[in-house]
């Protein structure tokens, strides 16, 4: 069963394809940052340091202010495991979550079919699902201490391709990697990219990594920020500073 909500549309603005990444160790931080943010957003990304500290109370905040979530805990486990957790995801109402690519075919494939139907059953939004390739803070070098011996690009694309044959909606890749996704998986696979920083702004932990434009030049579908907004003195600027770059981008 394919997303109904997988593809992006020609119309859609770059403000609906930029994600705002609540890495925060606190509700009422997350909570400032939603209230100020909703209309400059399409969605809040909630990550393992938040949800940890907040649970799912911070998914309803944030579709409680009329934002959209991306919950982003990288599952990897057993299938049945996933699989039941993604079908809590799922129930949460949040717009996008995602599951690690190199957790199998079976993983993936289990995940997919019981987010349908449970979707079919009680009547729900059905998430964009994804799956995770190879972290933006690896490199090759990080790859080959781990026993991956393949080129990074390759690993990606295996990966990815993995991920479309098991009925996954898209992934979540480093922009650098999006022309060989591109080649391999077409133009309707969602491709999610972190790694994306301001030209002034730092690398942090950051290794294979984008400005905005770069990202969206490239041919990305959603760019993910994060310390770029939240570390301004002024993050609403900020965000337009890099919607604005978004657009400038996407010109021929």
């Amino acid at each position: 069963m394919a997303s109904n909500l997988g593809l992006v549309r020609p119309s859609i603005s770059m403000r609906e394809r930029l994600i705002l990444a609540l890495d925060v160790d606190d509700m009422e931080k997350a909570r400032a940052l939603v209230a100020g943010l909703a209309a400059e957003v399409g969605m809040f990304k909630v990550g393992k340091q938040l949800f940890t500290h907040a649970g799912p109370a911070v998914v309803r905040m944030v579709q409680e202010t009329g934002g959209e979530v991306f919950l982003d805990l990288k599952f990897h486990d057993i299938p049945n495991t996933v699989a039941k957790a993604a079908i809590e995801a799922t129930r949460l109402g949040v717009k996008m979550f995602n599951v690690h690519a190199s957790g199998s075919f079976e993983m993936m494939h289990l995940t997919v079919k019981e987010v349908s139907a449970v979707c079919r059953r009680e009547k729900l939004r059905r998430p964009i699902v994804l799956g995770v390739t190879v972290l933006t803070s690896l490199d090759q070098s990080d790859l080959e201490r781990v026993g991956v011996k393949a080129d990074i690009k390759d690993q990606v694309v295996r990966l990815a391709l993995l991920s479309q044959e098991a009925g996954i909606d898209g992934v979540v890749a480093s922009p650098h990697e999006v022309a060989p996704i591109r080649a391999a998986c077409g133009r309707n696979f969602v491709i999610v990219c972190p790694g994306i920083r301001l030209v002034k702004g730092k690398r942090d932990d950051q290794k294979r990594v984008m400005t905005p434009g770069e990202a969206i030049g490239a041919g990305v579908d959603y760019v993910v920020v994060g310390r770029s907004v939240l570390e301004s003195k002024d993050p609403r600027g900020a965000v337009r500073e890099i919607v604005a770059d978004m657009e400038h981008g996407s010109r021929p």
